[in-house]
């Protein structure tokens, strides 16, 4: 486990051990304090020097949670060190640095997972499913909306909101679900506009919009916050010929064909979740079967061309061209 950093590094670990699959061998965290009582708390080695650790044959793995602006040096040394590597996103904050990851990990050969878990839910699945069969016509708009009150009821850890560690706020943390997943939906981007904000007063965005026009001429429409009490998570497709609507994972449907028979939305019955990316990690180390489907470099890196100019567009005022 690499820093304990993330806020979700904890529920990372527990999953390891729950699985049944790996077991946490070492914690190496630039924070040795930190590190110190996680390890003590998982009953494991803590090893102060990174390349000591990544040197260690009974080692195989990583779980990337440090900062994310160290991402870029942290995992080019556990990938040039033959480590699987398995990391929270963002990938980097540019994309320059993702290529410089995506190099090392390429020339190594190493197998590596992104964590995009909300592309494995159900209603994900099933709208990406209604999407591609065009059972809901020409797709025109797609908006996603994911917040939470993480500043408002002061439940994020300070230091949450220094950029020169997180990269930024609300849109490089929480925003990168709704990035990610419009990517999956809509398909290459080509021009973004974003507007951010801190209505609270926070070091970094807090209330982020951004508006990303597709090659394909869907317009998606991204929305995330630390400050927004009781938030649904909220995905709404609208076709030409339907429209798809998910609030807090459960999801309704119209569409031409469905109107012969209600005038209402119908509830459709939803394909069951995969499992987590994690545990897709975990199998594909152990059966030497390679980056899982959709995990990989090229989806990390089409994220980090969303987030790296939707924070272009909001200091320049500007509209960016991909």
């Amino acid at each position: 486990m690499l820093s304990k950093w993330h806020v979700h590094a904890a529920g990372y670990a527990r999953d390891i051990i729950a699985s049944g699959k790996a077991e946490i061998a070492a914690i190496w965290d630039n924070n040795a304090e930190r590190g110190k009582e996680w390890a003590n708390e998982l009953n494991v080695d803590f090893e102060p020097d990174l390349d000591v650790l990544l040197a260690r044959n009974d080692i195989d793995a990583v779980i990337c949670c440090t900062p994310t602006t160290m991402h870029d040096d942290v995992l080019v040394k556990a990938a040039d060190a033959g480590k699987h590597i398995f990391t929270e996103k963002a990938l980097s904050t540019t994309v320059e640095g993702c290529e410089k990851i995506s190099n090392a990990i390429k020339r190594n050969g190493v197998t590596f997972t992104i964590s995009y878990p909300q592309l494995f839910n159900k209603p994900t699945k099933l709208i990406k499913k209604y999407i591609d069969s065009g059972k809901i016509g020409k797709v025109t708009t797609v908006r996603i909306r994911n917040a939470h009150s993480g500043v408002s009821n002061g439940w994020l850890p300070e230091y949450w909101f220094e950029e020169k560690d997180a990269g930024g706020g609300a849109m490089m943390d929480l925003g990168c679900h709704p990035m990610y997943q419009l990517a999956y939906l809509c398909g290459k981007p080509k021009r973004i506009s974003a507007l951010f904000n801190s209505p609270l007063g926070s070091k970094v965005d807090e209330n982020a919009v951004s508006i990303i026009e597709f090659e394909n001429g869907i317009i998606g429409i991204s929305e995330t916050g630390f400050d927004s009490y009781s938030s649904p998570h909220r995905l709404e497709v609208y076709g030409t010929d339907g429209t798809i609507i998910e609030e807090n994972w459960n999801i309704k449907i119209k569409t031409k064909e469905t109107a012969e028979f209600s005038d209402s939305f119908i509830e459709p019955k939803a394909d069951e979740a995969d499992i987590s990316p994690l545990n897709k990690f975990i199998d594909a180390c152990i059966n030497n079967t390679g980056t899982p489907e959709g995990l990989g470099t090229e989806e990390a890196t089409a994220l980090t061309l969303l987030l790296e100019n939707a924070y272009i567009s909001d200091k320049t005022n500007k509209t960016v061209i991909l």
